[in-house]
């Protein structure tokens, strides 16, 4: 028969038809396979999602093997290179990347709900000014649901684009609070005239000044990290988000739920793990004895072997190319050396 799997069950001899979808078998169409008939049947069992579907989406598509990551069909270097994170948005929103004049109202809407309540950031101010930046930033995205009660209507459409606009919006808003109340500094208001990844800059370091303009090489790359992680398919984050939403939990609860998810070191939390690696290795000269306690199991090597990307990780790429361009105006980290070190050797050491 076309399009259906025939699977042989040896213990009993008894032959199943499974229809075959997009190609994929539905794990609930192995149920019928038992042996005795008041068995609850046959599971499938990937703890790890390695090879299980969740859904059907037409956002993201990776082929780890080849090093593609494409959003809506675009290569993700070519958004890179040629949009913006705000242009990138409304692509993974709406399939399309937006004409001049979409862009333009999707801009000031974005610009209308950047504001945080006072509320909110009294809630910052309330954590200690060495509290860990994801641990208030989970607990301020969860507690603005209390803030936005409109979001409990999750059926409805036009409610839920709301509350994606005013996350896209504000996230910037609350992890540049954050990161003032870490060093004592108060709260910076958002600049209207500046771009999206510009007034976050605005809101991280802004001074006394009368007028804020960004570096533009550090606009730019602020701007490029932005995009190259919108989206990375049925991630641990994304996969947690999904399974708060379904119960119909409202989406800053859902995404709560996610951002404790992107904490762990083994998914979002590596960046930070690769920087303490970097910090304790310290100088090239250190690096063989660090390698050897890889080898030997009494270390772990942060950073290389993505579990998607088989070859190159794209994404890396651009980064790697926009670090140069930012390090030429801001001056090389002695860190860098260390990491391009390791970089070589893990790439040439099997």
């Amino acid at each position: 028969m076309a399009d259906t799997l025939t699977i042989t069950d040896n213990r009993t001899g008894r032959q199943y038809d499974v229809p075959i979808t997009d190609g994929t078998i539905r794990a609930i169409d192995l149920r019928q396979i038992k042996v005795e008939a008041d068995e609850f049947g046959m599971l499938s069992y990937d703890p790890a999602f390695l090879n299980t579907a969740n859904c059907r989406s037409s956002i993201t598509f990776i082929d780890g093997d080849k090093g593609i990551l494409r959003y809506r069909g675009y290569p993700i270097e070519q958004l890179a290179e040629r949009s913006t994170f705000v242009e990138t948005a409304w692509l993974l929103l709406h399939g399309e990347l937006p004409a001049p004049g979409e862009l333009e109202a999707w801009t000031a809407e974005l610009g209308r709900h950047v504001e945080l309540h006072e509320n909110v950031r009294k809630l910052v101010g309330a954590f200690r000014h060495d509290a860990h930046p994801m641990g208030v930033f989970l607990s301020v995205v969860g507690a603005l649901s209390t803030f936005f009660p409109d979001a409990k209507r999750v059926l409805d459409a036009d409610t839920r684009r709301t509350q994606i606009v005013r996350l896209i919006a504000q996230v910037p808003a609350i992890a540049a609070c954050t990161y003032r109340h870490s060093i004592g500094r108060p709260h910076v208001a958002p600049d209207p005239d500046l771009s999206y990844a510009g007034n976050f800059l605005s809101m991280l370091y802004r001074g006394i000044e009368r007028e804020y303009r960004p570096e533009p090489v550090l606009e730019r790359a602020l701007d490029v990290l932005f995009i190259l992680h919108a989206d990375h398919e049925q991630n641990c984050s994304t996969s947690a988000m999904r399974g708060i939403g379904s119960s119909q939990a409202d989406p800053f609860a859902a995404l709560a739920g996610a951002a404790a998810a992107l904490y762990g070191p083994l998914h979002g939390g590596a960046n930070e793990a690769v920087l303490r690696m970097l910090a304790e290795i310290g100088s090239v000269d250190q690096i063989p004895g660090f390698i050897r306690s890889v080898k030997e199991g009494e270390r772990r090597l942060m950073g290389f072997g993505h579990r998607v990307y088989k070859s190159y990780d794209p994404r890396a790429a651009v980064i790697k190319e926009t670090a140069h361009r930012v390090f030429e105006v801001t001056g090389r980290n002695p860190l860098l050396d260390v990491a391009l070190e390791l970089e070589r050797i893990a790439r040439q050491d099997d």
